[in-house]
């Protein structure tokens, strides 16, 4: 029973995920995370999926690794983030609807802001492995 709430909840974040990917109001990598927390507790095969995924995986692997994000990653998703939210609030023209658009892109903006940034070291290790050309120690 618990092995398949966790398989579950891996596949519905592994979705938000998804999403997140193209509203830019939902954070992708920290769903990914959590699909992976619970993928190791319910299917290993799920994981390494996720793990090895061409798009999730570098998204999981570099944020494991480093704790950080690319500077350009995170420009560009301050830039949809607030694109988006500029879009509704002229399509929605409602002071409320607009006042919270407002206070989430701050929070989210500010929660990206915070994530560390990956030194020009960082990307060229990453770069490496996973290129798989190379090793670094």
């Amino acid at each position: 029973m618990k092995k398949n709430l966790f398989m579950a909840l891996g596949v519905f974040f592994t979705l938000l995920a998804v999403i997140g990917i193209i509203v830019p109001v939902l954070p992708t990598t920290p769903f990914l995370l959590v699909a992976s927390f619970c993928f190791v507790r319910s299917s290993e095969k799920m994981n390494n999926w996720l793990i090895n995924h061409r798009i999730f995986g570098a998204y999981i692997g570099t944020y494991m690794k480093y704790r950080a994000v690319r500077k350009d990653m995170k420009i560009r998703a301050v830039l949809l983030l607030w694109g988006s939210l500029l879009l509704s609030a002229l399509l929605v023209r409602n002071l409320h609807v607009i006042f919270v658009l407002l206070v989430v892109g701050m929070g989210v903006t500010a929660y990206i802001l915070s994530l560390k940034t990956m030194t020009a070291e960082m990307e060229r290790e990453a770069a490496l492995l996973t290129s798989g050309t190379g090793s670094v120690e």
